[in-house]
């Protein structure tokens, strides 16, 4: 993020939000209500360079009204949302919707080069989209480069029906969002990663609403602290938004009940701590029932789930509950009893097979009980030969990239939506992508340097008709060391049917799938040394990103695309681009 547009650099955010019913909300059946647009009810947001100082450190940091993290938007169910962007930076950017399903309004998804060109310096975009049959806690994040480190806040769907898991009134709503902070440059971090081929430099500090919090120097003044009041219910909206870490967290003699994940219902169960992924969201239950000491407050903690061999951050993030009642003395560094240790798998895999769609009459589980199409995708690390002259800092003097089937993913010139919309002669992308691996071998149980070398690449999609009932299997791979993945699907729902350890058997595996009340998601964590099988009902006509949501396997290309054809009739068919799209 360079000098000049840290000097004169600044992103005006307009957000316009057509209400249908929020001033009068209830919780009686839906209401229809047509709105015209009136330049009067914009709210200004303004995403700008703000120096902020964190762990003793002082950096230029983009920002939304200068806050880290941004705003929270809360809408209701059935709103039509209209957001403008203006881009006074001298770079790019891009705004996304993370779960917002964007149904036939593929081009305000916001992904760089997947569903619009990004918006250049001087320009702007309008999103507009609706937030039809959908509620709970989602985010929006910027979608270009690494921008999302401190371009992100909540993105919250309240429903219109009363809540179907609490008996007890909630008191207070808490967001919570995980981050990750850098004391450099994280757009160096990321250029020099891909420039020598190498691991990224790790974070400094991990973030409980944007602070470090006591355990890092310099930073007992940055520490977030939630006041609560004794014998209350809290809902608790966590969302992950770190850049290249998967989270434990836990609160200290307090136990989590968890109700939604993905704005998605789920059956109710309790839980003395909860693992996350970046890109995921959990909504939890508090019951504020302990009886605190005079001076007592209760550590509330991060902690990364660590899978990977390659350098982490293996330090600790602590905020705290504090009841009303309590007068603060003195923090407490000890992290709670309850918190996984760093590798535990066993809790992250026992905490994800609990999961359940809620499935009651008020909100099915739609889960395709039988499919069309089933593709199997490896999701590897991968080894390239470094250019002659060039040196590179990967294993044995190669660089590392990352791939889908052994495709590492390049974005290209022209938007993939926009090159699919209009049918040009000539194409950004290449409808071939492998539906299959293309060896076959012991994916998880031996190390397939042989097999991870040299991946192709290019910008090959999968592309289906629309209605189309699609499973997908990411296989995990033992590139050096088995890992986990969190994989984000735009654009669709799907559902978990299925996850295990090793290699995925299509002769046994199927016949294990839950289709009675498997989890409904948008991001999917594929256990680290096996798979996860997912169900999409391919109704949401565009083109789609899938990709890994650790922002180093994306930039190194950890990605593919999914193409949805038009259905049949005009309610089955991508609306027209917009007049403000932005231009290569």
């Amino acid at each position: 993020m360079g000098s000049l547009s840290q000097q004169c650099g600044m992103l005006l955010i307009f957000i316009s939000i057509f209400l249908a019913g929020f001033v009068s909300f209830s919780f009686a059946s839906p209401v229809i209500k047509r709105f015209e647009f009136n330049c009067d009810d914009f709210v200004s947001y303004k995403v700008e360079w703000k120096k902020v100082r964190r762990l003793g450190h002082t950096k230029q940091l983009l920002t939304v009204n200068g806050q880290y993290p941004g705003p929270t938007i809360a809408v209701h169910e059935g709103d039509t949302v209209r957001i403008k962007v203006n881009n006074c930076m001298n770079e790019n950017t891009t705004i996304h919707w993370h779960g917002v399903k964007q149904l036939r309004t593929g081009w305000a998804d916001g992904p760089a080069y997947i569903t619009q060109c990004p918006i250049r310096a001087g320009e702007s975009y309008t999103y507009k989209f609706s937030v039809n049959d959908q509620r709970g806690t989602l985010w929006w994040h910027a979608h270009y480069s690494w921008q999302r480190a401190s371009v992100h806040g909540a993105f919250i769907i309240y429903p219109r029906m009363p809540y179907p898991f609490s008996s007890s009134p909630i008191e207070a709503e808490i967001p919570i969002l995980f981050g990750e902070w850098w004391n450099g440059d994280v757009e160096e971090v990321e250029n020099e990663m891909l420039k020598h081929g190498g691991g990224p430099n790790v974070s400094d500090a991990y973030t409980i609403n944007g602070l470090p919090g006591p355990l890092y120097p310099s930073s007992t003044i940055d520490t977030f602290i939630s006041t609560v009041e004794r014998g209350k219910t809290y809902l608790l909206r966590v969302i992950n938004a770190a850049l290249n870490n998967e989270l434990f967290f836990a609160i200290a003699n307090h136990t989590l009940t968890v109700v939604e994940v993905d704005a998605a219902y789920t059956k109710p169960f309790n839980t003395t701590a909860i693992m996350i992924a970046p890109g995921q969201t959990t909504t939890l239950l508090l019951n504020t029932d302990q009886v605190p000491e005079h001076s007592q407050m209760f550590p509330m903690t991060i902690t990364p789930y660590v899978t990977s061999i390659f350098p982490f951050n293996n330090s600790t993030s602590i905020g705290f509950l504090r009841y009303n009642s309590t007068k603060i003395k003195k923090f407490s560094s000890k992290v709670p009893e309850n918190l996984p240790e760093m590798k535990d798998t066993a809790f992250a895999t026992a905490f994800l097979n609990k999961l359940r769609s809620l499935g009651s009459p008020m909100y099915p589980c739609n889960v395709p009980k039988t499919v069309h199409k089933r593709v199997v995708i490896t999701i590897s690390l991968n080894l390239q030969d470094c250019p002659s002259g060039k040196s590179c800092q990967g294993l044995n003097g190669k660089s590392f990239f990352a791939s889908m089937n052994n495709q590492s993913f390049v974005r290209p010139a022209l938007s993939i939506l926009e090159s699919h919309y209009r049918n040009t002669a000539t194409k950004t992308y290449s409808s071939d992508f492998p539906e299959k691996p293309p060896k076959v071998y012991d994916y998880t149980g031996v190390n397939p340097l042989t097999y991870n070398m040299n991946a192709k690449f290019g910008t090959r999609v999968l592309e289906v008709a629309y209605g189309t009932d699609l499973e997908i299997v990411f296989q995990g791979t033992s590139f050096l060391n088995v890992e986990n993945h969190p994989i984000h699907v735009h654009g669709h729902n799907f559902f978990v049917v299925g996850r295990g350890f090793g290699n995925f058997n299509v002769a046994r595996d199927p016949a294990k799938y839950n289709l009675v009340d498997p989890p409904e998601r948008n991001t999917v964590a594929v256990s680290t040394g096996g798979w996860a099988a997912i169900r999409i009902r391919a109704n949401n006509p565009g083109a789609w990103f899938i990709h890994c949501h650790l922002e180093g396997h994306t930039s190194w290309g950890l990605a593919m695309g999914l193409i949805v054809r038009n259905g049949v009739g005009e309610s089955k068919s991508l609306l027209p681009p917009p007049k403000d799209l932005p231009l290569c």
